[in-house]
């Protein structure tokens, strides 16, 4: 066979051999996950964001820029980390973030709520922490605009 035939069947054998890891480690990934990505991805209602920040059982992060905050407003007990910091931020040491973000660090297990003004920033957020290894996250699709249509709306009845 000669030294490039040797070559090329070792080359060949180690594609071979990766390949067949790949696809088992997507198998396994598929299986380990189909329960529980579709509980990660749940998104939450008005009522239970409400209920879960009275239980104060979440971590509810803002991911809308500061100057919305400033403007609009937040939701009471959240925190703000803008989208662009979310990935640092959630891989900070808890010296750190509590510096910055004046809050204590959440754990990899501890349940984390994401929001912002309509649900597409807060769903790339949550990407972002399931990509980083946290494993009970969820997202307000309804974000702060629903937040102060609710609000609004109660303490106008409660007037």
């Amino acid at each position: 066979m000669g030294l490039p035939g040797q070559l090329l069947g070792s080359a060949s054998r180690a594609i071979l051999g990766s390949a067949e890891a790949v696809l088992w480690g997507l198998k396994s990934i598929k299986g380990s996950c189909h329960n529980f990505c579709t509980a990660v991805f749940k998104d939450v209602t008005y009522k239970e964001l409400k209920s879960l920040l009275n239980s104060r059982q979440i971590t509810l992060i803002d991911v809308r820029e500061r100057w919305e905050i400033v403007e609009y407003g937040k939701i009471p007990g959240s925190v703000n980390i803008p989208l662009n910091e979310v990935g640092e931020a959630l891989q900070m040491n808890p010296k750190d973030f509590k510096e910055k973000y004046n809050e204590v660090k959440p754990s990899k297990s501890d349940s984390l709520v994401f929001s912002c003004l309509a649900g597409v920033r807060s769903k790339k957020a949550l990407d972002t922490a399931v990509s980083l290894g946290f494993n009970s996250v969820q997202h307000y699709a309804g974000g702060w605009n629903e937040w102060a249509t609710y609000e609004f709306s109660e303490k106008k009845k409660g007037n």
